[in-house]
């Protein structure tokens, strides 16, 4: 069950104008469930997006990058779950093409207009006719308020769907931006999520757009680790649809600032909903590391204590065994780190203690109540480097029993 997360209903989950959204049954992977979405764009919606740094990349990332760089005039994307199309060589690019060539054609669109996203097991074949013969049912059931059904459609190991939305006025005018995402599993910074899709009807120019997906990735989606994997098909895509009327080219433009900030809470939703919901996960940990001399630093030791399996089955067992946290900043590779300046705090339950200074155990700190902390099912992390002013946030998940067995049994 994850933690301290719940669906949206479907009404809380708003309409944007300009995007209408079909699901249905391919039987790509189990049959009898949704694992095939499609998202129709209205004429002069544009699109940006940032995708996994892992070389094996999978086909579907490939065309999207090419599609992508063809020109940003995107008409759909299209979604399975089940299998990755991952590490499937020629095959896998070609059923990639053919799923957009597809797509296009009962859209009356050019195939470079189509994004495909493929998501599952990796080094097994994307059954194409299968996919192809589900695609009609999901243009029948196009619609603007599709948005839980879709969540729901692009899981594999999550168990729930996660989405979010949220709206504002700009220049009078209502903006909306809803946004879906899944991962549970497989989930490390570069980027830190399997997919996310997110879209305003606010009009946004190319540049800026390209500038606030990469923004929004940083502040959300590499902010997350659940198991310190990088997917071959992580994919965040933004799409601004422009049906509300408002038209933004600028960062200086009035109204902006608070779009910005809106898409960056709902990518920070999305991504802390995806660790709520790592695969296995009892406890959800908010590591904020302080006091290092640039943003990059502290990220670094906040990954390094996230990824750590020691760290995280302590945290599961609610073993206070803290000195795994300390090992892990050591080893962060943060140049001439001076350890005796280093400070290490706990947090749950509405109170923090602090566990280490100067080099070693804290005076005051009694492992009774490390070990009490330890119980609760969110927990705070708290590193001060003592070296500057930067700053850095990252989330993360225990490591657990049922962690294990999801993975080993993820192909059966």
């Amino acid at each position: 069950m994850p933690v301290n997360y719940t669906t949206p209903a479907p009404a809380d989950l708003l309409p944007v104008a300009g995007v209408r959204l079909g699901v249905a049954a391919a039987a790509i992977r189990k049959p009898d469930r949704l694992d095939l979405t499609l998202l129709a764009l209205a004429a002069g919606s544009r699109v940006a997006g940032v995708f996994t740094a892992n070389r094996f990349c999978a086909a579907p990332v490939e065309v999207c990058r090419r599609h992508l760089a063809a020109g940003n005039d995107i008409r759909a994307l299209v979604i399975n779950t089940g299998v990755a199309n991952a590490g499937t060589g020629a095959q896998g690019w070609q059923a990639a093409v053919d799923t957009c060539a597809a797509v296009g054609r009962l859209l009356a669109v050019e195939d470079r207009q189509v994004l495909p996203f493929s998501t599952g097991v990796i080094l097994e074949p994307l059954p194409v006719d299968r996919l192809f013969a589900a695609l009609p049912a999901c243009v029948a059931g196009l619609a603007v308020d599709n948005w839980h059904a879709a969540a729901h459609a692009i899981m594999t190991t999550d168990t729930v769907a996660k989405a979010a939305s949220r709206q504002i006025e700009i220049a009078g005018k209502m903006v909306t931006v809803t946004g879906i995402s899944k991962g549970a599993g497989m989930i490390r910074p570069n980027m830190a999520t399997m997919l996310a899709f997110i879209a305003t009807d606010a009009g946004i120019a190319t540049a800026l757009l390209e500038q606030l997906v990469r923004e929004a990735s940083d502040e959300s989606f590499n902010c997350i680790s659940v198991d310190g994997d990088t997917s071959t098909n992580d994919s965040f895509v933004l799409i601004a649809s422009g049906g509300s009327g408002v038209d933004l080219t600028d960062a200086c433009d009035p109204g902006y600032g608070e779009l910005r900030r809106t898409v960056l809470a709902v990518a920070q939703e999305l991504a802390q909903a995806i660790v709520r919901d790592g695969e296995g996960a009892s406890k959800f940990i908010t590591i904020t590391v302080e006091g290092g001399v640039h943003r990059h630093e502290c990220k670094r030791v906040g990954y390094a204590i996230a990824h750590s399996p020691l760290v995280k089955t302590a945290f599961f067992a609610s073993d206070p065994n803290l000195g795994r946290i300390l090992a892990a900043i050591g080893y962060a590779d943060v140049a001439a780190l001076d350890v005796d300046r280093v400070r290490l705090w706990l947090a749950g339950g509405g109170s923090e203690i602090l566990v280490a200074e100067q080099g070693g155990c804290a005076a005051t700190y009694c492992e009774e109540d490390g070990a009490r902390i330890m119980q609760e099912a969110e927990i705070g992390i708290r590193v001060d480097l003592g070296r500057g002013h930067a700053r850095a946030v990252v989330h993360t998940c225990d490591l657990s029993y049922e962690y294990v067995r999801i993975n080993a049994d993820y192909r059966s």
